[in-house]
């Protein structure tokens, strides 16, 4: 098993090492790819649901859990080449997700 972080670390990484665009462009692809791994969730949901004639049931619910998890893996790339700090930022911003909302009720 690998530790999630180290993964994510090395793909970005990985994608800094192979670009030669300026950081800003860079960190601004990476924010947009976020939203093309969610359009494949939604294509995957389609395709699951059986939702468009044309095509019926082209996906499965495997295939959707495929795509959600490529979203993550996504977003956690773009928190890493957002900053170095990334790892922290989430733990921190999970903890206050916590403190809000499932913090015993009084």
């Amino acid at each position: 098993m690998h530790d999630t972080w180290d993964v994510i670390e090395r793909l970005s990484a990985r994608l800094e090492a192979h670009s030669t665009l300026p950081v800003e462009q860079r960190r601004l692809l990476q924010i947009l790819k976020i939203t093309e791994e969610a359009g494949e969730v939604a294509e995957a949901v389609i395709g699951a649901t059986g939702a468009n004639p044309r095509k019926g049931q082209s996906h499965t619910w495997e295939d959707v859990q495929s795509e959600v998890c490529d979203v993550i893996i996504t977003a956690m790339v773009a928190l890493a080449r957002l900053t170095p700090e990334a790892r922290q930022t989430f733990a921190a911003h999970l903890e206050k997700i916590v403190d809000r909302d499932l913090a015993p009720t009084r």
